[in-house]
């Protein structure tokens, strides 16, 4: 399981006044919506009141339109889609431009990426990371969670706190 190993999620966030936006695919709706579901649940944990939803064709466009959204002033971007691996090499090319795409949008853009994109092998697999009421991992939940939690560290180093955090000694 691929679950196994993940932090504890005790930790207390306060994510009043960041503006997080989640740009998520429009394919495998059920999925998807899963994930935007769980995505939604963790926002109103971390108590972020200002949030948007911008809905993309397919994962290739996660990058670009992360990057237009963390060019508006938003504090985190959370990419949420599902690429099952099909018969053909094409799974491979979606996953590496997806992943290397949000990767660079978080590093020229210094806002922080959460990564909710499932690259399964089945149906099945989406379905059990997905966050839906039968599923063993949420993965949208997690995505939005590790956005916030560094959107919250880099506010503090920016204002030279959060040393100990960072892992600085």
């Amino acid at each position: 399981m691929s679950g196994r190993g993940a932090p504890s999620d005790d930790v207390t966030r306060d994510g009043h006044g960041l503006r997080v936006a989640i740009v998520a695919t429009r394919w495998h709706r059920q999925v998807t919506e899963g994930l935007l579901a769980g995505a939604h649940r963790a926002l109103e944990a971390a108590g972020v009141e200002d949030s948007a939803v911008v809905r993309v064709p397919g994962a290739f466009e996660l990058a670009v339109t992360a990057k237009a959204l963390a060019q508006q002033r938003y504090d985190a971007v959370v990419a949420l889609a599902v690429v099952i691996r099909g018969g053909t090499p094409h799974f491979d090319y979606v996953c590496r431009a997806a992943t290397d795409g949000l990767t660079r949008v978080a590093l020229d853009t210094g806002v922080p990426v959460g990564f909710g994109v499932l690259t399964c092998d089945t149906e099945e697999q989406a379905l059990d990371r997905c966050g839906l009421p039968d599923s063993s991992e949420d993965k949208g939940w997690e995505a939005v969670m590790a956005a916030v939690d560094t959107a919250l560290l880099l506010r503090k180093l920016r204002r030279g706190e959060g040393h100990e955090e960072a892992g600085a000694r």
